[in-house]
């Protein structure tokens, strides 16, 4: 009796688990069932913000919930990630990420998390940069820019900050050119132009969209294009790796990535929301509007750009050490 007693409690409570499994199953893949946040480490307006903000309206139609874009500037653009990254993993907190992401654990003492803090969603959109000199200095090629520089050691260019793709084209070039470049500070993206138009600073890396139409329109020589492929944007400029400099080349790149440990399902469903948006032509537009290019790219996809972006960080860091004990 006692034994039938018992079998039968057994039986209703795995009679029940089975019952609720199902549901526990659903609501494992019920996301989201919120609204989602992206991050931004840099205040608004930027184009890190700019591209966020154009692809979360398409994001929120196709994962059915809000998407809302958090601006969390400050420390470098370290802040914003170090939230991030203490984030619950659960896919409803993500980061827009971008060079810095990955260039600043090499190069600062704590930044407030590491490579393995995030796992790549997806990437959005890349921006070409361009080595331009003012029309006044009269340098038609990248040759010729290495030529004058190697007369002139000590030619002056802009610095805005260590965690960029700029800042690692500029280190990488003049290792790979042999050549001593006295970097100047400045404070924001756009702050030297005035100096570079008027002929006080010899050479820049930055971007299309900063310098593009000062090319167009004859007051800065664009000499090369620092990613792998030519442009379309400015299909005439010939890249890093024409002028046999591989080793100097960087992009400037918009992503996304997730606290490590959030969920593959997750993962897979705002990449795909991703790809929805990046698809839309208004939000194609948009992008190259800013001097930017839709770039999408996978989650394993992601993962291998990624790769080689750290594999470049360290070169890059190992520069910069050792240009700091000279």
């Amino acid at each position: 009796m006692k034994f039938t007693k018992a079998l039968a409690t057994f039986c209703g409570v795995l009679f029940a688990a089975a019952a609720t499994a199902p549901a526990a199953v659903a609501a494992d893949f019920d996301f989201p069932s919120r609204p989602l946040q992206i991050v931004v480490p840099y205040g608004p307006g930027g184009v890190v913000d700019v591209v966020s903000r154009i692809v979360v309206d398409k994001m929120a139609a196709a994962l059915g919930q809000a998407v809302v874009v958090q601006n969390r500037p400050g420390g470098n653009a370290n802040i914003g990630p170090s939230l991030v990254a203490q984030a619950q993993p659960d896919g409803y907190t993500l980061l827009a990420s971008s060079t810095a992401t990955v260039i600043n654990p090499y190069t600062e003492r704590n930044p407030g998390f590491g490579h393995d803090s995030f796992v790549p969603i997806a990437r959005i959109a890349q921006s070409p940069n361009l080595i331009v000199v003012p029309a006044s200095l009269e340098v038609a090629t990248l040759a010729d820019f290495v030529a004058l520089a190697k007369a002139r050691p000590g030619l002056a260019t802009p610095v805005t900050g260590p965690g960029s793709s700029q800042a690692v084209a500029r280190a990488m070039f003049a290792k790979s050119a042999d050549i001593e470049l006295l970097n100047v500070a400045y404070k924001g993206g756009v702050s030297f132009i005035t100096d570079l138009l008027a002929g006080r600073l010899a050479m820049s890396v930055s971007p299309v969209n900063v310098v593009g139409r000062l090319v167009q329109e004859g007051k800065l020589v664009a000499l090369a294009n620092t990613a792998e492929q030519r442009s379309p944007l400015m299909p005439e400029v010939p890249t890093l790796i024409e002028a046999g400099y591989p080793e100097a080349t960087s992009v400037s790149w918009f992503g996304l990535h997730a606290p490590a440990g959030t969920p593959a399902a997750a993962l897979d469903r705002i990449a795909l929301a991703v790809k929805a948006a990046t698809s839309d032509p208004e939000v194609v537009e948009k992008i190259k509007a800013l001097g930017a290019e839709v770039a999408y790219l996978d989650k394993p996809g992601f993962e291998k750009f990624i790769a080689g972006e750290r594999s470049r960080a360290e070169k890059y860091a190992a520069v910069i050490k050792g240009a700091a004990q000279q």
